[in-house]
């Protein structure tokens, strides 16, 4: 690996004016330049998430995707090897990694689980990191703590219900019909449909971790006594009702940690929490895996496979 040729161009998924679905184009851009704390990656795999697509509108033309897997080509600090293999969430304030090659800043970057192929590996870190930091971080989920977690059976929901369980606490997740099982299969303790059921009826918990927002989240204050906690990575609780029950409310946004990600290598290559790919697709598919993105209601990430081939 470590005498691969660099080129000076690459091809690369680039979000352009007015932005949304109908700027995505499939084009060749020059390979990037490296800034002092980046390393030159090649791309093996990119995931991508539902509304990111609205997140660089004041840098257009930028590229998307910002959870890849790879090896690593370039470290003009010779702090990581060629040849090794790293993922890691990066950077939304710069050009994401839906491209044959990406800078990355080093910090961002942890050793890739052997466990996982790149595909999966890529699927990691925006939504387990999300649930690692809503759960530990903002939530300060102790063991035998009873937590309830919304949409246990989606892409955030099914890491936050794996790491609960690995904290040994008592999980209850609510799921839409097609994600019961599974929320279930998962580890969750208790899983209520919520297209069904009134979560609302439960015996009270010490945390609540939301996922979806809306009328579900103000709903959630109901099962928390005074002292309890509700973190949402979805949208801000709302203050005054947070405060006139007593609740410890937060809401925060995922960011990179290559020593939580090293947390996740572990738990993956130990067997203690596992990845869900919905499907693979090659990069020169942009345009229509980000359409599809839109309307995406399955249970695993969709991501971009720039050089694996698929499992037997």
């Amino acid at each position: 690996m470590a005498g691969i040729p660099i080129p000076s161009t690459m091809m690369a998924v680039r979000l352009h004016p007015p932005g949304g679905v109908d700027g995505i184009r499939y084009e060749a851009i020059p390979t990037p330049t490296l800034g002092e704390d980046d390393v030159l990656v090649r791309v093996h795999a990119a995931a991508i998430t539902r509304d990111e697509l609205s997140w660089p509108v004041d840098r257009l033309p930028a590229t998307p995707s910002y959870e890849l897997s790879g090896t690593v080509v370039d470290d003009p600090a010779h702090v990581l090897e060629p040849g090794q293999e790293v993922y890691g969430l990066t950077d939304f304030s710069r050009d994401g990694v839906a491209a044959e090659f990406a800078a990355v800043s080093r910090t961002e970057l942890s050793p890739k689980p052997h466990s996982l192929t790149h595909v999966e590996a890529a699927a990691v870190p925006l939504p387990a990191l999300s649930a690692m930091q809503a759960l530990f971080d903002h939530g300060r989920l102790a063991e035998n703590e009873r937590v309830l977690i919304h949409g246990g059976g989606g892409g955030v929901g099914s890491y936050a219900v794996q790491l609960a369980k690995w904290r040994r606490a008592h999980v209850i997740a609510t799921a839409s019909s097609n994600r019961v099982d599974t929320a279930r299969s998962l580890g969750a303790d208790e899983v209520i449909d919520h297209t069904t059921s009134d979560f609302t009826t439960i015996d009270p918990v010490d945390l609540v971790f939301d996922t979806g927002g809306g009328a579900r989240l103000e709903r959630s204050l109901q099962v928390l006594e005074p002292g309890g906690r509700l973190v949402s990575v979805a949208e801000a609780p709302p203050a005054a009702l947070c405060e006139k029950a007593g609740v410890d409310c937060d809401y925060f946004v995922v960011a990179p940690s290559p020593d939580q990600l090293a947390t996740l290598t572990r738990l993956a290559d130990a067997g203690e929490i596992q990845t869900v790919v919905d499907e693979s697709f090659p990069l020169s598919e942009a345009p229509r895996v980000f359409r599809r993105l839109q309307q995406h209601r399955g249970t695993g990430k969709l991501v971009f496979n720039l050089i694996e081939r698929p499992r037997a």
